[in-house]
């Protein structure tokens, strides 16, 4: 979701001092600009001196800007907090059976759980990605399948293998995973 707000907002940005630089510079070069544009030649002012104290006297506008400029803040402040999130687990806590526990690097089971998957019969290529807490995490996996795979199997090795040794090795009572598996491209064969 972050992705896609990220692309939302950059658009409309863009967009937007896209079409007011145009403006201002149709404007700046004297070429022609709708009527009702703001801005008819160089010397323009960009808000002028009624425009800005029109509202001032009203007992509606500063709660009004307020309001909307708290909007703002919040929305910046949670678009920048979802940037800083992580949305790959660090590490994993394991018990260890004394009580403390131990902590296991989230990209070292990552990279485990990869080459035990590429392993499987079929199997072409693995990517392993952590997420949820450290206390119970889940995995996103993706298996680039070879042409004379069949997914069945493949989806069964990682189930009962790979899944399953990464649970039993990090003690962990569940392991959800959300599985995606793509068909490596390859070039039809000749039939003579």
């Amino acid at each position: 979701m972050v992705k896609t707000v990220n692309r939302v907002l950059l658009t409309l940005a863009g967009l937007v001092l896209l079409a007011l630089g145009g403006a201002v510079l149709a404007a700046g070069l004297h070429l022609s600009v709708p009527s009702w544009w703001p801005w008819n030649g160089p010397h323009d002012v960009l808000l002028s001196t009624a425009r800005r104290t029109k509202w001032r006297g009203d007992s509606w506008w500063w709660p009004v800007v307020i309001a909307a400029l708290a909007v703002i803040v919040l929305l910046a402040l949670w678009w920048l907090l979802s940037q800083l999130r992580r949305s790959r687990l660090s590490e994993v806590l394991v018990d260890s059976g004394d009580g403390d526990g131990a902590r296991l690097r989230g990209r070292a089971l990552e990279n485990a759980m990869a080459a035990d998957a590429e392993s499987l019969h079929g199997v072409d290529g693995a990517a392993v990605r952590l997420t949820g807490r450290r206390t119970s995490p889940a995995a996103r996996i993706g298996l680039r399948l070879a042409a004379h795979a069949e997914p069945v199997t493949a989806l069964s090795g990682l189930t009962t293998g790979t899944l399953a040794h990464a649970r039993e090795s990090a003690g962990l009572d569940s392991f959800p995973a959300e599985v995606r598996l793509r068909a490596v491209k390859h070039r039809p064969r000749r039939v003579s």
